[in-house]
């Protein structure tokens, strides 16, 4: 189940049907399914014709939110090529270990980041560069003017299996390295069919996109679902507080994706009062834990219906559902498993463990990847036996309903983005004046949770957390550097000479 042609066919069925919406600096740009489709044949044919790409080649995109994004995942897909998205928050030294990872023979880049792509040219081996909308890199081709030459027809497709790698997103290792989890053809295409069933999308729905497209829940949560039912897309190029709550009502959108961040942002926005919902069929909040209290304020203000969701990149961005009443009896809970998927809690063992019981999640399905990109050590460790072992505590009650409890892998979530401990911490221990240092979550208002980085210095040195923040941001992006540092002078270790992070979680956030 190739997913090539997800908009090919979509644009033959309902050619003149608008299908996206973008919103970026100028007016709104409104696109039909066919102008859609033939952006990503121009791409496609560009791509294969002028720069020589074959199957298997990759293309990344170091930019904001744009049409681009909708003309790779799409136009690469015709070629049998792989998208691979760069996370643009991410600093140069970090983007240059994924694209020598990755191997693209294409990078393109917008405007914000040519600077970033400047550094890059030391750093990395890329036999193209593209400018997006006028981006001043030196010797780099310019896509629009690519576009505009290429023809619009359909290319020919070479052969295509439902395992072929459409994808490659990166996320945060424990150990500290970047992670290409591989997305197979068919999870794409089992995304859309398992989200359209399970949530009961419609082509009438409409869903603004704010988050970013190298994010799974950019690409996966509402965007290609309802592009494949025949809905209608809202792309912003970033997030604008009081702008979204507008485009909401002034497009007339039905369903709303956000993370709690976000929604703890618009309830505490200037333009909430007056902001109008009553398009709105549901909202859903992923990407961390959602506060009960949360969900509470935002109803007595407004009503509706509020879901919970759960999804990793490597099993697709929606992965439990729930019905309208559901989501008022069993608050605090993201549903039951999507129509075409397995689940189960196991213990350390192995062991199924029984409803009411923590155990770690596993998931299995035509929705899960296909493993790490050149990477079978990680792989293995994931995928055993047909599950992918998500490394997240979960609980069942005794009605199949999914409770996530914490997080097995030692992570953070600030803002919707994971942020592991291993990788900060190494950082840190860079530091001349550090010895040891520990990162644990602590609880906010605003991000969910945000770093707390618990420090030993070396004897005869001395630091200060602004300096320890400053050097970290050097290194790292700016989301991963803790909020918060404290300086002790050991730290609690167990007999196994692991340090205790309940300790310090007892002693400086109370949990």
């Amino acid at each position: 189940m190739p997913s090539d042609d997800l908009l090919s066919k979509r644009a033959y069925l309902t050619p003149d049907r608008e299908a996206l919406v973008f919103i970026g600096h100028g007016p709104a740009q409104r696109l039909t399914y066919a102008e859609l489709n033939h952006r990503t044949n121009r791409l496609a044919n560009w791509l294969r014709d002028e720069l020589g790409l074959q199957k298997g080649d990759r293309v990344s995109i170091l930019a904001h939110n744009s049409l681009a994004y909708l003309d790779l995942f799409y136009g690469l897909a015709k070629l049998g090529l792989i998208f691979a998205p760069l996370n643009w928050r991410l600093a140069a030294r970090e983007l240059a270990y994924i694209l020598n990872d990755c191997q693209p023979k294409v990078l393109i880049v917008g405007p914000e980041f040519t600077a970033v792509a400047a550094e890059l040219r030391g750093l990395v081996q890329i036999d193209h560069y593209v400018s997006l909308e006028g981006a001043a890199l030196d010797d780099a081709l310019s896509y629009e003017a690519a576009l505009n030459a290429a023809s619009a027809a359909e290319p020919e497709r070479p052969p295509l299996s439902d395992e072929d790698t459409h994808s490659i997103l990166y996320t945060s290792g424990t150990t500290g390295r970047p992670k290409g989890a591989m997305i197979p053809h068919r999870q794409i295409v089992w995304n859309c069919i398992n989200t359209v069933v399970s949530w009961g999308l419609t082509e009438h729905d409409v869903s603004p996109v704010y988050t970013p497209l190298f994010h799974a829940g950019g690409l996966f949560a509402f965007l290609t679902p309802l592009l494949y039912v025949g809905g209608r897309i809202v792309l912003t190029r970033a997030f604008d507080l009081e702008a979204t709550l507008k485009i909401i009502d002034d497009e007339r959108c039905t369903v709303i994706l956000g993370v709690p961040t976000i929604f703890q942002m618009w309830l505490n926005s200037p333009g909430f009062a007056a902001a109008r919902f009553d398009s709105v069929r549901f909202f859903i909040s992923g990407g961390a834990p959602l506060p009960v209290p949360l969900i509470e304020q935002w109803l007595a203000a407004k009503g509706g219906i509020f879901r919970q969701g759960y999804g990793l990149t490597e099993v697709g961005a929606n992965c439990f559902s729930m019905t309208d009443a559901d989501s008022v009896h069993k608050r605090g809970s993201v549903g039951k498993p999507i129509f075409h998927s397995r689940m189960r809690l196991v213990d350390e063992a192995g062991n199924e463990v029984p409803p009411g019981e923590v155990g770690e999640l596993c998931i299995s399905g035509p929705h899960v990847c296909t493993g790490y990109w050149r990477n079978p050590e990680a792989t293995a460790q994931a995928l055993r036996a047909g599950w992918f072992h998500t490394g997240d505590m979960a609980r069942l009650d005794e009605d199949g309903f999914f409770y996530i409890i914490g997080r097995f892998k030692d992570m953070i979530i600030s803002g919707g983005e994971n942020v592991y401990a291993a990788e900060v911490e190494a950082v840190f221990r860079d530091h001349p004046a550090v010895l040891e240092a520990a990162l644990i979550g602590k609880p906010d208002e605003k991000w969910g949770e945000v770093g707390l980085m618990v420090v030993v210095l070396e004897k005869g040195h001395s630091a200060t957390p602004e300096e320890l923040q400053a050097f970290c941001a050097e290194h790292l992006a700016r989301y991963k550097v803790p909020k918060e540092i404290v300086f002790v002078d050991a730290l609690p270790y167990s007999v196994y000479g692991k340090v205790e992070k309940r300790s310090l979680r007892e002693q400086y956030v109370g949990a």
